[in-house]
């Protein structure tokens, strides 16, 4: 048995929203670090929420030398 698509919309319910985007979003930045582990991938990820706040994932590690 498959699952019944579900159309993608605004979720009206502020609180769900919210709930909505911290799970999906620590499920994207889970994603991120396996897509850098399983590919020895530089991986950078910026999201913004709703209320401007900036929520950020990076594996990359930056040496700097002159």
């Amino acid at each position: 048995m498959t699952r019944a698509k579900i159309k993608i919309k605004k979720i009206d319910n502020i609180t769900a929203r919210q709930v909505t985007f911290s799970k999906r979003r620590r499920g994207l930045f889970k994603k991120a670090e396996e897509l850098s582990v399983l590919c020895d991938a530089e991986v950078g990820l910026i999201v913004f929420s709703s209320t401007g706040k900036l929520f950020d994932y990076s594996n990359a590690r930056y040496v700097h030398t002159d």
